[in-house]
């Protein structure tokens, strides 16, 4: 069956967030008492769930929100480096236009990061937007969406880089697509029952019943 509502991930995904994050990890980490990262360690960390990475930095679940909370403070100060990948902002509009094809967005981030990175009239190319999931409490967030745009899940997808994103949708029965271009080495989401990996933004549009190459 067709996709009806693609639902997508923010952070890794739509917007390039990841090098504030590992140009602020060590700041956090000494903050927080957790293990600092050396250049040799990135490609590691990325090619780990978000479980693995917590016990790699030595970070215990309980720490997560105030770091996180911190996190979102730093990218406040420089949401003027924060921008959506390169084609992103085309493919969303075009996608937008396909009268079969609705657009979500369930992330962990905070709702005003979302605005202040996409901007108010790309948001407005989403019918559902759910701000603010826990670290691995984004089922919630689509299980809402679903209910909200009533949705059936063979008719969803759910579009992320992260490991934890596959294992969000596979909870609430809906396919999930990968990016290659996020937080995640696509070698790791590969080994996950994916529907589709998208090599580039371009290829989101495939999504539309009017797209064909």
């Amino acid at each position: 069956m067709s996709t009806k509502l693609a639902i997508f991930d923010f952070d890794g995904t739509l917007a390039d967030t990841y090098p504030v994050f590992i140009d602020s990890i060590n700041t956090l980490a000494v903050k927080h008492r957790f293990r600092q990262v050396d250049a040799v360690d990135v490609p590691k960390l990325r090619g780990l769930s978000a479980a693995q990475v917590l016990a790699e930095l030595q970070l215990p679940l309980r720490r997560l929100p105030a770091v996180t909370v911190d996190f979102r403070g730093i990218m406040r100060e420089r949401i003027g480096e924060i921008k959506p990948f390169p084609g992103v902002p085309n493919a969303l509009r075009t996608l937008a236009e396909d009268p079969h094809v609705a657009l979500a967005i369930a992330t962990s981030n905070s709702a005003d990061i979302v605005e202040a990175v996409l901007g108010s009239s790309l948001l407005g190319c989403f019918v559902a937007v759910e701000c603010g999931a826990s670290i691995f409490g984004k089922s919630r967030r689509l299980r809402r969406i679903l209910a909200s745009t009533r949705t059936s899940r063979d008719e969803a997808m759910y579009i992320g880089d992260e490991i934890r994103d596959a294992h969000a949708a596979k909870r609430v029965g809906i396919a999930f697509s990968a990016v290659a271009w996020g937080y995640t080495q696509p070698g790791a989401l590969l080994g996950l029952n994916i529907a589709r990996m998208f090599q580039t933004p371009g290829d989101l549009l495939d999504l539309s019943t009017r797209h064909s190459r």
